[in-house]
């Protein structure tokens, strides 16, 4: 056999490995091109599934519309955006464990979420350590008060001191100088029945019976029969659906005259089927999507309002509610903040907290280093439930 110089076999051993170095360094180069450089990546934890799901399903079916839009025109500045949406089940662990994940593991640029006080509230404290905006869908002031602690937190849903007191003006306006309250017994709950107690105190109407139900209670019979038999000359309730249906119908079984008051908390189709007839003559405020056509022309949201309605509504075959109007907010502005200042997350904090004058679902919003919610009372409306169709009260 004929030898091969040593020479020549070093050579091309050589080569072979500068050839399989120079794809390897091609192949990483790549890969990391594609994470950082041709995609955005935002993330989103919802309550798609659990007792908060009637919030988080119209919230994750306008963002991923929203995002295909965005995309189909370009995406920003060039750049593709990857929608990533959690499912935390409406439990504040899997929030938490939900939003660590898109962090670590997906590198997102911002965090959109929770659908719910409770599951907002238990991300807080992550996106705080590790420095990434998050923007709430949800009511509880503590998820953004005090500003000092809650730098890197914002949110879209109206405060419940705004919804409270909204809430009190209407029975003080019908005459209850007495009411009760009924709450949920989670973060939502807790926020609401603080806010109304302090609305009230304010306002000189006096609490004279409070009490709290479970999210998955399947009767309250027993707090109404207490009401009934108490002074109270309105009922206000602060809850969701189911349990806010329930309710209601229990409220009508037991042949209750006096006026019932929900918050905005009802807003959506799930609470009018589940309530069916009970639900009619009940009065709320909520934000105006849900009685968009009714409102003046000189609105200054209407037009932004009926957009999104028809593009929701062409879509899912539905008409969308006030929590599908958290969502829009919430990647409307995260995107114009990032068209402006890119994709750096302290940047995007900064842009957030600098945000005015922002015609939004939710309201007008007027961010500021002082308020990270910027709504105003002129947010909500006073809405009363008639023949199963929501009507504006003018």
């Amino acid at each position: 056999m004929k030898k091969v110089p040593v020479l020549l076999i070093i050579s091309v051993l050589l080569s072979a490995l500068l050839f399989t170095a120079g794809c390897s360094s091609s192949q990483t180069e790549s890969a990391n091109s594609s994470k950082t450089g041709d995609t955005i990546n935002i993330g989103a934890v919802l309550d798609i599934s659990g007792t908060s799901s009637s919030l988080g399903i119209p919230e994750r079916d306008t963002l991923q519309m929203m995002a295909d839009q965005l995309n189909a025109k370009g995406g920003i500045n060039g750049k593709q955006v990857k929608m990533i949406i959690m499912d935390n089940k409406s439990d504040e662990t899997e929030s938490v464990l939900a939003v660590k994940k898109l962090i670590d593991n997906d590198k997102v640029v911002a965090v959109i979420g929770a659908s719910a006080s409770g599951t907002s509230l238990a991300m807080v404290d992550t996106v705080q350590k590790e420095g990434v905006p998050m923007i709430s869908l949800a009511t509880n002031s503590k998820i953004v008060q005090p500003v000092a602690e809650h730098k890197w937190v914002f949110k879209m849903a109206q405060s419940d001191a705004t919804v409270a007191d909204k809430m009190i003006i209407y029975a003080k306006a019908k005459g209850a100088q007495k009411i009760a309250v009924l709450y949920m017994n989670n973060a939502f709950g807790d926020g609401g029945k603080k806010a109304l107690i302090e609305s009230a105190a304010a306002k000189g109407i006096d609490v004279v019976f409070e009490d709290k139900f479970e999210a998955t209670d399947k009767e309250m019979s027993a707090q109404l029969a207490k009401i009934k038999a108490s002074e109270a000359q309105a009922v206000l309730v602060w809850a969701i659906p189911p349990s806010a249906s329930i309710l209601t119908r229990n409220y009508r079984d037991l042949g209750l005259k006096i006026p019932l008051i929900h918050c905005h908390g009802i807003a959506n189709q799930k609470f009018l089927e589940l309530a069916d007839e009970s639900a009619n003559n009940i009065v709320l405020p909520v934000g105006k999507i849900v009685v968009a056509e009714q409102l003046p022309d000189s609105d200054p949201q209407k037009q932004v309002l009926l957009s999104y309605a028809k593009d929701y509504s062409e879509r899912f075959k539905s008409q969308p509610n006030t929590f599908g109007g958290h969502a829009w907010d919430a990647f409307s502005m995260l995107v114009n903040v990032i068209k402006e200042s890119g994709t750096d997350r302290v940047k995007i904090r900064d842009g957030l907290e600098k945000t005015t004058g922002f015609t939004g679902i939710s309201g007008v919003f007027n961010m500021s280093a002082q308020d990270h919610n910027g709504l105003d009372e002129a947010c909500m409306v006073m809405v009363e439930v008639k023949d199963g169709k929501w009507n504006l009260i003018k």
